[in-house]
C-alpha cells in the first residue's frame, strides 16, 4: 500500500511555484544580511576614517608601515616614515588602513 503525495498535499495547498519564490526570497535575505550589509557598513566606516584624517595624524598603511601624515590632497596623501625627515612617500588615501589622531 503506497502513499502517493500530490503537489497539493505535499505543500499544504500551496503551489510549487509559490514555495520556490519563498525559498529564493529567504536565500536572498540570508545573503544580504550575511555579506552585503556588513560590507556596506565597513565601507562607511573606512570612508568616515579617511574623511577625518588631518595633518599630523599617525597612520598605518596597508603594507604595514607606520608613518605621520604630512600633506593631504583630494585622493593622495604624503606620509613621512621613521625619524628621517627625507623619507616622505606619496600614496593614495585608500592605502591607509588605520588612523590614530595626533592628540590621543
Amino acid at each position: 500500500m503506497g502513499i502517493l503525495l500530490t503537489e497539493e498535499t505535499m505543500f499544504g495547498g500551496m503551489s510549487a511555484g509559490l514555495v520556490m519564490v519563498i525559498y529564493i526570497a529567504l536565500i536572498f535575505g540570508f545573503v544580504y544580511f550575511a555579506s552585503i550589509r556588513p560590507q556596506k557598513k565597513e565601507q562607511k566606516r573606512v570612508g568616515a576614517m579617511l574623511a577625518s584624517m588631518e595633518i599630523g595624524d599617525s597612520v598605518l598603511t596597508t603594507s604595514g608601515f607606520y608613518g605621520v601624515l604630512i600633506d593631504i590632497s583630494d585622493d593622495t596623501v604624503i606620509v613621512e616614515f621613521g625619524n628621517n625627515k627625507n623619507c616622505r612617500v606619496p600614496m593614495q588615501k585608500s592605502a591607509i588602513a588605520q588612523v590614530e589622531k595626533a592628540g590621543e
